[in-house]
């Protein structure tokens, strides 16, 4: 690992108080004698920096293998997926700036929050079509709305848990991410900020934010084209997408690529499939593969998942086919509009911004019931 470690920092002066917060949150985690802490300060002010010191490095700031590597089980435990988001964070080679303690620790529960949700979220597949629970209305100048009466936690859940609700709902991959980012978020504001929660379920009964207005009001990006990150660096709860670098096969709508969350220990969400999780192996090699399913149909380019889900099990059952195709497909994506020798992989991923009253820095008012239009 020839690039180092930036880890986590926390802005501002530090108390003893603080410390001893720090302290005795790293010691319930189990991470106490595996983190570094310094001091320093710069134009924005003194900061606290902390970052992970493993007895074994992690090659490439690879994080599929870091549960096991701590002795983790966070399938079944609040707090080893707590310490496994963490140890990710404090790992990683870009600083992830927080302003307070308390931001820190919001981040990391709102990360909880996103992958238990989009662990239990099953949906159905559709570009077209969009269902809801009959609790929700939907025009094309508000999109979907909550009808009074009905509040934002249990209808997100119905709507993306079958074993709740007894049906699938049809999504895009797309749309399906903003439901689960905004249930991890409502999840965190009942917590930590009741009025903000109240803003956000207000503005969900008059107007759904969603695609670019979503992404600008609530998230921010790490890394970039011109500074990507690790190929294999992810952060539990981290948004991210996976380019389909086929023009051909990236025209049929739903197939230019593919957005998912990164739940932890290698594995990816699959909202058609949560038992069957993608791991950045399955998930390249089926990206690969859209290009044979690419078929005609009514005039229009179509995907056979049939014949993509044939030809990935073909090459998977085959180490070598499957290095073949890895090879090209573990490359950075190329920009928007190209298409030449770039892979599937995109140089940053996303996360909630901040939440906490004092930090608070999401793009609609938790004092207001509407986000500008």
């Amino acid at each position: 690992m020839t690039t180092p470690i930036a880890g986590v920092r926390v802005r501002g002066a530090w108390s003893d108080e603080q410390q001893s917060r720090w302290i005795t949150w790293l010691t319930g985690l189990g991470l106490t004698g595996l983190v570094i802490q310094d001091a320093g300060a710069d134009g924005q002010g003194p900061w606290q920096r902390f970052r992970l010191s493993l007895p074994d490095p992690i090659s490439d700031f690879d994080t599929a293998g870091l549960a096991r590597m701590l002795n983790l089980s966070p399938d079944d435990s609040d707090r080893d997926l707590d310490a496994e988001i963490l140890a990710a964070l404090l790992l990683s080679p870009l600083a992830f700036d927080f302003p307070s303690l308390d931001e820190c620790v919001s981040a990391v529960r709102l990360r909880r929050h996103i992958v238990q949700t989009g662990r239990r979220t099953v949906l159905a597949f559709d570009t077209e079509q969009a269902e809801r629970p009959d609790y929700w209305s939907w025009t094309e100048a508000t999109g979907f709305i909550l009808l009074p009466g009905h509040d934002l936690i249990p209808s997100l859940e119905q709507t993306l848990w079958p074993d709740l609700s007894g049906r699938q709902y049809s999504f895009s991959c797309y749309r399906a991410t903003e439901y689960v980012l905004l249930l991890g978020l409502a999840k965190e504001l009942r917590d930590s900020h009741p009025a903000a929660l109240d803003a956000l379920q207000a503005q969900w009964h008059v107007k759904a934010i969603q695609s670019g207005p979503f992404h600008d009001a609530f998230l921010h990006e790490y890394g970039s084209l011109q500074a990507p990150l690790p190929f294999r660096y992810y952060v539990p709860g981290d948004r991210l997408w996976f380019r389909n670098p086929h023009e051909p096969s990236a025209c049929v709508e739903g197939y230019e690529g593919s957005w998912v969350f990164y739940l932890g220990q290698g594995h990816f969400t699959n909202f058609w499939k949560p038992d069957q999780p993608y791991t950045l192996r399955s998930k390249c090699v089926e990206l690969y593969h859209w290009r044979d399913g690419l078929a005609q149909k009514n005039g229009r380019p179509w995907m056979d998942e049939s014949i993509v889900e044939a030809r990935v099990a073909q090459t998977l059952a085959d180490p070598a086919a499957t290095q073949r195709i890895l090879d090209p497909m573990m490359r950075l994506r190329d920009p928007a509009g190209v298409y030449a020798e770039g892979g599937c992989i995109d140089a940053s991923r996303e996360a909630v911004r901040c939440v906490r009253p004092e930090t608070w820095s999401l793009g609609l008012s938790p004092k207001a019931s509407l986000l500008a239009s």
